[in-house]
């Protein structure tokens, strides 16, 4: 299991663990109660875009949305580690 810290300069800062029980990191956001934006969860239209502070994901499927570097889309990755994101 990958711990998941997640800043956002609106809310005070969450932390929780990501489990295999959810598909996607967009998945362990919402059960853990973090509110974000998405739309497509196919990394179509980058809605779930945020900040990548540290650790590293894996994509279950190469996202079509333009992701810049040290950005990452919810919806179609995976920590593979311990990370640090920050909601835009």
């Amino acid at each position: 299991m990958a711990k998941v810290h997640v800043t956002r300069s609106d809310k005070a800062d969450t932390d929780f663990e990501y489990t295999s029980s959810d598909k996607t990191l967009l998945d362990s956001l919402q059960s853990n109660g973090v509110d974000m934006l998405y739309h497509c969860r196919e990394g179509f239209c980058g809605a779930c875009r945020c900040k990548l502070k540290s650790g590293s994901v894996e994509y279950l499927n190469e996202p079509l949305a333009f992701v810049r570097k040290g950005e990452i889309l919810t919806c179609c990755s995976q920590p593979n580690e311990d990370i640090e994101i920050e909601l835009l």
